[in-house]
């Protein structure tokens, strides 16, 4: 059954959402912190709403932020020293260019008019330097730029407002890339904290030739043929991202998130996963926790302060899929503190495996492969279940129609929305980690042709699973989407496509907000299960 379309005011309000992305810089160690706490906080129709970020969106925007068509990404290229820095830090960065000459422009990125982004510092005209070719750890096939000569350093000052930043480097009209970085501020209290996939995404970086899902030439330890045996078993943050001119995908599952909640001026602030990972209490005075497509790879602390922090009271949305999937962990590079992202995805070839260390601290394929074998289930709802071919889209089917999640869309039971569920879903599996109160929002079948697919099939299907459950003690909600392009189906569709998810899944992403925004949701929509409705529920 079609969806029903939704008011014109939530279509006016979604129409422009723009898409972008965040990264890795090191910091000046000694250097003060400053705060920017955006209060008041007020309830509003979308979510809790912020006067600092309503303010900050009326200022004048700028479309200068965006890569020009035509340009030849490799022509400059660049990485900082740190993921995220506060304010009176500086970061440092490293740029390598054949042009005589080049400068950086930060841009904030969030609503603007539609624009998307606020041009915030511009550095001094620099001179360009041709840096050698990055050096490859051939034993854990590593490649890390630490011989290249740092460029400038950017003062991070007062005038940078909390948020995400592109860094844009330009050399010329068609010599320009992007550097990411998250500008934090650990006093925030806002309502929402969203959490950038610095780890996911150095993970998935190809820059030199080298991933954790691909590689070059010979095999250097095992020989299996998945996962493939010349992939690179530590990754670095000492490199430009090889794909997004450089912003890897925060344009595409990270941005228009962030374009939505700044449009609706809601209160929001902005961390890294690896701010989640090294500063434990970092989710005490925040209700929300947002992670975004694709947010796979975490590390034991991450995993132990959500933990924490859900039995607290905190609400988790996982906008993506795949959450948890992948476990890592951190480690210095030459260059600074949690520089290196570990996977060796074979427990075996650790360095760490039986050496007494903690055997949480040990990386095998996935989260639940031993030494570790922690599932993600009590902590996301969902069992990771497989991934559709590139470029294909199949429609999301609502389950559970009366939940407060569809207020207002019109949808039905078995109303389908088009064009939603790609790249990796989740389902629900026959678990003792189950949570007992599971409420499966979307029940959405997944055709095996079209798919790569574990565990239990039907009839020629898998499928992919929204659901939402209560922790029956701090009555924290937590709700997965089950699919991992639901960030980037918020994005505006062409006017030539009829058919745009992106009008009713935002407002039931505002839904969603709007909810959690007001504290621990268990405490006002309890979850109920209705697993016994759903057919065929679970492997």
């Amino acid at each position: 059954m079609p969806f029903v379309v939704i008011s014109a005011f939530i279509l006016v309000v979604i129409a422009t959402v723009v898409s972008d992305k965040v990264v890795n810089a090191p910091v000046s160690p000694t250097a003060p912190t400053t705060t920017t706490t955006l209060t008041p906080a007020l309830p509003g129709p979308d979510g809790v709403r912020s006067a600092a970020i309503i303010q900050e969106n009326l200022k004048a925007g700028t479309t200068n932020w965006r890569i020009t068509p035509g340009t030849n990404p490799s022509a400059i290229q660049g990485y900082a020293t740190s993921t995220s820095a506060q304010l009176g830090q500086s970061v440092n960065i490293y740029v390598t260019t054949t042009s005589p000459s080049f400068h950086v422009e930060a841009y904030r990125m969030g609503w603007y008019q539609g624009k998307g982004a606020r041009l915030i510092w511009t550095s001094p005209t620099e001179k360009g330097v041709d840096q050698p070719a990055c050096p490859l750890d051939t034993s854990i096939n590593m490649v890390a730029c630490w011989n290249w000569k740092m460029s400038l350093t950017m003062p991070v000052t007062s005038a940078f407002v909390p948020g995400d930043y592109l860094l844009k480097l330009v050399a010329g009209p068609l010599a320009q890339s992007y550097i990411l970085l998250t500008v934090w501020d650990p006093q925030s209290t806002a309502t929402y904290v969203v959490v950038n996939r610095s780890m996911v995404e150095q993970a998935w970086n190809t820059y030199g030739g080298f991933s954790f899902y691909s590689g070059q030439g010979n095999c250097i330890i095992d020989n299996s043929t998945y996962p493939v045996c010349n992939r690179a078993r530590v990754v670095s943050f000492d490199r430009p991202y090889a794909g997004g001119n450089g912003s890897s995908d925060f344009l595409t599952n990270e941005y228009p998130l962030v374009a939505l909640m700044e449009k609706e001026g809601l209160d929001v602030t902005y961390i890294t996963d690896i701010t989640l990972a090294t500063v434990p209490n970092v989710l005490a005075d925040h209700k929300v926790l947002i992670t975004l497509d694709h947010d796979e790879a975490w590390t034991y602390s991450e995993r132990l302060a959500l933990q924490h922090a859900q039995a607290q009271g905190l609400n988790v949305i996982f906008f993506g899929a795949a959450a948890m999937v992948r476990h890592v962990r951190l480690e210095p590079s030459i260059l600074g503190l949690n520089r290196q992202v570990v996977d060796y995805r074979n427990s075996y070839e650790d360095p760490l495996y039986a050496k007494g260390t903690d055997p949480m601290n040990v990386t095998g394929n996935t989260w639940e492969s031993p030494p570790a074998s922690w599932s993600p289930i009590s902590q996301i709802g969902v069992q990771y279940s497989g991934f559709l071919a590139p470029l294909v889209f199949v429609p999301m089917v609502v389950s559970d129609a009366s939940s407060w999640v569809y207020a207002h869309t019109g949808l039905v039971n078995g109303s389908s929305i088009p064009d939603v569920v790609a790249s990796d879903f989740d389902h629900v599996i026959a678990s003792p980690g189950e949570p007992a109160n599971l409420d499966v929002l979307g029940h959405s079948p997944i055709p095996l042709g079209q798919a790569t697919v574990g565990g239990a099939t039907w009839n020629g299907v898998s499928y992919s699973d929204m659901v939402y459950f209560t922790n029956p003690t701090s009555h924290a909600g937590t709700l997965d989407t089950g699919n991992n392009v639901w960030v980037g189906d918020l994005a505006p569709c062409p006017s030539t496509n009829p058919q745009c998810p992106a009008p009713v899944l935002s407002a039931i992403t505002n839904n969603i907000l709007r909810v959690f925004g007001q504290g621990p949701a268990g405490l006002t929509h309890p979850s109920v299960s209705n697993l016994a409705s759903i057919f065929p529920a679970g492997s």
